[in-house]
């Protein structure tokens, strides 16, 4: 009786798990975004810009400082779009931007 209480209560706690960690919202997608990218282009992140969750997970769109410049305002940047899943494993990313630091949007 004890071990199907254990039992039980592991698979519970495991399940509970699942959920909370599918459950987690747009900044614990925004900080898993940045870090793994920082971690696959060698760049580093200067934030988020955008945060959706879709049907699979988020889509993350973070801003990275590509190539750093004197005077700082003619440093480049990009805008990476990043798929996490439920769980803030990164799915994929791709560059859909690139800018100067002192460019306004158009």
């Amino acid at each position: 009786m004890a071990d199907q209480r254990r039992s039980h209560a592991g698979t519970t706690k495991t399940a509970t798990t699942r959920r909370a960690s599918s459950a987690r919202g747009p900044e614990h997608a925004a900080r898993a975004a940045c870090k793994s990218l920082e971690g696959l282009i060698d760049h580093r992140t200067e934030g988020v810009s955008a945060v959706r969750r879709t049907d699979d997970g988020w889509c993350v769109v973070v801003d990275v400082l590509e190539v750093p410049r004197i005077p700082d305002t003619t440093s480049l940047l990009a805008s990476y779009e990043v798929q996490l899943d439920r769980s803030g494993e990164l799915l994929e990313y791709r560059r859909v931007r690139r800018y100067r630091r002192g460019a306004a949007d158009e």
